[in-house]
């Protein structure tokens, strides 16, 4: 699925793997339904697309169909393209081929309705087995795959919600597709995706937002590929993802969730970009609530972000002079992020989102407390 890695030697095998353009990992059921729960009125009577994910063999895929019923959605559509890495490692046995290495073909499922075929009393993924096996008109073929063909936008199309995890090196692509034929999604992407020129405007005018994220910033995924990580977490045959997050356009209850704002604002404590006329609060949680000017946050922030309190400004690296940033606590000197900016030596902050407080208090006056 996605992303680079964060500081560890998986780090530098996802980088590799994204400039072999061997970014595909797949997600697990556990994120799919941590994340899923928050969004279940969006599916009633409506077409979901997963047209990143192998039929039968992808977790949203088999997601949307055990829970077909309980959704009332109207049809299930799954498509993958013919150079996925792991198509073919079920299909195969399911339908009993008996080539040893079965050519890779595009499929495409629809699933119009879920039943209890095999009797048990219950609908789970051996009644979806049964349907895949007897139904010839659920499962066919496609010329490539790709979401950029032209079949796979029919698809899109029909679709009301398009839910997955597209490749990490066609992420802008993938993105502009949805807008452009007005989809509402859930996608799995980085937050570094936040920065991204095609990607920021839609942030900034309240048209893409982030869903409640994976546990712990981080997420393990399912990987096709060598398995060479070394994170103290690693599980085998996994690749661990930091920063990965979920992008989309659906309404969620956090959106209307109001931050609870509890630090004041002093000049000591929060000091002035050299390049920008903005402060910086490099914690989400220290945001002061009497300070009416521009505040530098970090892309984090957006997990908190409520459209109603805050307004989005820019979205920015700016400096600070390294004299000012020399007397904070904590500080930690990087040589590789260190400029001139107006004759003055300063550090170049990590990219920080640019917001303003709609509601600022008075300011703090300790005088009159």
């Amino acid at each position: 699925m996605l992303v680079k890695l964060s500081i560890t030697m998986a780090n530098k095998n996802l980088n590799s793997a994204k400039r072999a353009k061997k970014d595909e990992f797949y997600t697990q059921m556990s994120d799919i339904e941590r994340e899923l729960q928050h969004y279940w009125p969006h599916f009633r009577n409506k077409t979901v697309l997963c047209n990143c994910d192998d039929p039968y063999e992808s977790n949203f895929f088999k997601y949307f169909a055990l829970r077909f019923n309980q959704l009332g959605l109207k049809k299930l559509i799954c498509t993958c393209y013919n150079g996925s890495p792991v198509q073919g490692n079920e299909l195969p046995i399911l339908f009993k081929w008996e080539e040893e290495e079965p050519k890779k073909i595009a499929y495409k499922v629809e699933i119009t309705e879920v039943k209890d075929l095999n009797g048990d009393g219950a609908v789970d993924l051996s009644d979806v087995r049964y349907l895949l096996q007897n139904d010839k008109n659920v499962i066919s073929t496609l010329e490539t795959g790709d979401f950029r063909s032209r079949e796979c936008i029919e698809l899109l199309k029909q679709a009301d919600v398009v839910v997955t995890n597209p490749p990490f090196s066609l992420f802008r692509e993938y993105i502009a597709q949805l807008m452009e034929y007005g989809k509402k999604f859930l996608i799995v992407g980085h937050q570094n995706a936040i920065t991204y020129k095609e990607v920021f405007p839609l942030i900034k005018d309240n048209k893409v937002w982030l869903g409640y994220g994976f546990k712990g910033a981080a997420g393990h995924f399912f990987s096709p590929y060598e398995d060479i990580a070394t994170a103290g977490d690693h599980r085998k045959g996994m690749i661990r993802v930091s920063g990965v997050t979920w992008f989309t356009n659906m309404e969620i209850p956090k959106r209307n969730e109001m931050m609870d704002l509890v630090c004041h604002y002093s000049p000591e404590e929060y000091p002035e970009y050299e390049d920008y006329d903005a402060i910086d609060v490099s914690d989400s949680f220290a945001v002061p609530m009497d300070y009416d000017g521009i505040i530098g946050v970090p892309i984090t922030f957006l997990y908190f972000f409520n459209p109603t309190q805050f307004e989005i400004i820019d979205c920015c690296e700016p400096c600070i002079r390294l004299s000012t940033l020399m007397k904070m606590p904590k500080f930690k000197p990087y040589k590789s992020r260190q400029k001139m900016c107006n004759g003055i030596l300063c550090q170049k902050k990590y990219h920080r989102i640019l917001i303003r407080n709609k509601h600022p208090q008075a300011p703090y006056n300790p005088i009159t407390v």
